[in-house]
């Protein structure tokens, strides 16, 4: 049976080339701010920018993180990005299977800190 988990984030972003993607889905996963990033792409998007249609290839990165690492994530990401306003836009992730939940999860954890041992 699915887990609900409202913890969890599906997070998009777009990037102007494969080389951006993958260095940007790298860094991210490496910091342990998301778990996975899938590419997909190229595809074409259409909008609207400094009052001219824009037409051109992008790629798309959906990302899994948690929910406590999205401000984080859109911060790492437009200091990673190359462009002016990146797109960086969350939507929850309320059911997943629990061995996929437990590993996102323990994919973001923050890295457990060793205790000192007191000095007698």
């Amino acid at each position: 049976m699915p887990q609900r988990s409202p913890r969890l984030r599906l997070v998009f972003t777009t990037a102007s080339s494969e080389e951006q993607a993958l260095s940007i889905a790298r860094t991210i996963v490496t910091e342990q701010l998301a778990a996975c990033v899938n590419i997909v792409g190229p595809m074409r998007s259409i909008y609207k920018w400094r009052d001219a249609i824009e037409d051109d290839r992008e790629y798309l990165l959906l990302i899994k993180t948690r929910a406590a690492h999205y401000a984080k994530l859109e911060k790492r990401i437009g200091a990673l990005h190359t462009y002016d306003v990146p797109e960086v836009i969350s939507a929850s992730i309320d059911r997943g299977s629990p061995p996929y939940v437990k590993w996102l999860l323990d994919s973001t954890a923050e890295p457990r800190r060793r205790r000192r041992k007191k000095r007698q």
